[in-house]
């Protein structure tokens, strides 16, 4: 069986090395071979020269997207991959012992399945903040952090229990009828996007296919400290709600400035609970109010570029 480890990547050839570091001192299980393919989505580092340093300790081969952003960069991946299996990991992870194995076994296990998906256990530079430690468990997607249990299961998407992006795998020959949405994940103009690979691994199994949670295939996903702050909350929230306005049905009658008089009321009761909050109340209290307000005001946003791109 060919296994094609699939990296997408935009200028972060130091973190890119790490975790092709990673790879490369994974034991390959028996009757499988490894294919790892890093695609360049138009870097303009040293992306191409870290990957092939790697080429005397890994089966390693790159390719490259110039359309910047993350959907086009998986869906060359998919175009470009050999294996019966793709693997997916972000670039600024590390996989952990056993991961290919635990990843193998199951497939071995579980042949009719078209998902898998393991734990994915955010690691942070530094010193995070109090604050930030003490709403973690509020705030986890927004650092890929995965924990669905220490036992196999299987994926449920009418619960929500799914795969994330930094750490899942799909059949190839089922991976090839869902393409990945361009207008989600990151990209140039959005740095902060997510939702792509939710959207994908949603609809297949929505489609009858099934999953499988591997809690023996684990990475670890670095947290710069330039993503330990509000700002970065404020903004990956924000675009959820902006996906949330994007799946929004039927007209609103009354209105301000365009958008729902209860959407406006709503953003800003629920920020100014949170102001309020910062000022007399713990981060695990305030946090819940954080989280409510930036959506909104993703959705806010949203309907406004609707608007005027009607």
């Amino acid at each position: 069986m060919i296994v094609t480890v699939a990296i997408c990547t935009w200028n972060r050839c130091v973190s890119l090395a790490r975790t092709l570091d990673g790879l490369a001192q994974q034991q390959i299980p028996r009757d499988t071979e490894l294919d790892v393919l890093v695609v360049n989505n138009n870097c303009t580092d040293a992306t191409n020269q870290t990957v092939d340093a790697f080429g005397g300790t890994l089966r390693v081969r790159r390719i490259f997207e110039a359309t910047p952003g993350l959907s086009h960069a998986r869906n060359a991946a998919v175009a470009g991959a050999a294996g019966d299996y793709i693997l997916w990991i972000d670039d600024d992870v590390l996989v952990q012992p056993g991961w290919l194995g635990a990843y193998r076994t199951a497939m071995d296990e579980h042949p009719d399945a078209a998902v898998f998906g393991g734990p994915i256990e955010p690691q942070f530079e530094g010193t995070p903040p109090a604050w930030l430690l003490e709403v973690l468990p509020y705030v986890a997607n927004a650092y890929a952090s995965r924990a669905l249990g220490d036992q196999a299961q299987a994926f449920d998407v009418t619960v929500g229990r799914i795969p994330f992006g930094a750490n899942y795998g799909v059949r190839t020959s089922v991976q090839r009828q869902y393409t990945y949405d361009a207008t989600l994940g990151r990209r140039p103009q959005n740095v902060h996007g997510v939702g792509e690979e939710t959207a994908v691994v949603s609809a297949i199994l929505r489609d009858g296919q099934s999953g499988w949670w591997i809690p023996g295939a684990r990475v670890h996903h670095t947290v710069p400290q330039s993503r330990q702050s509000l700002g970065y909350l404020r903004r990956y929230f924000a675009n959820l709600g902006r996906i949330d306005a994007r799946e929004e049905i039927g007209p609103s009658i009354s209105t301000v400035l365009g958008h729902p008089r209860w959407l406006w009321r709503q953003a800003m009761e629920a920020e100014m609970r949170y102001r309020y909050g910062r000022i007399a109340r713990r981060p695990s209290t305030w946090i819940v109010d954080f989280i409510a307000a930036s959506r909104l005001w993703g959705r806010l946003l949203e309907r406004r570029s609707e608007a005027r791109g009607r």
